[in-house]
């Protein structure tokens, strides 16, 4: 569930940043699949080392 909600929240953020650019729908779209896979990818990052220090990500 937290790795959809990081996703959700990355995708917002690159939708935004896009917006405000000026961009059509296809560069806000990309800008949200971008944002919300890095995001997706860092929140995997990080329950993978709050596990391996012994600490519970959710």
């Amino acid at each position: 569930m937290i790795l959809i909600l990081a996703f959700i929240a990355g995708a917002a953020l690159g939708w935004l940043r896009a917006a405000r650019r000026g961009g059509a729908t296809a560069d806000r779209v990309q800008y949200a699949f971008a944002h919300g896979f890095a995001a997706l990818v860092a929140a995997a990052a990080l329950a993978l080392l709050l596990g391996l220090f012994g600490l519970s990500p959710l």
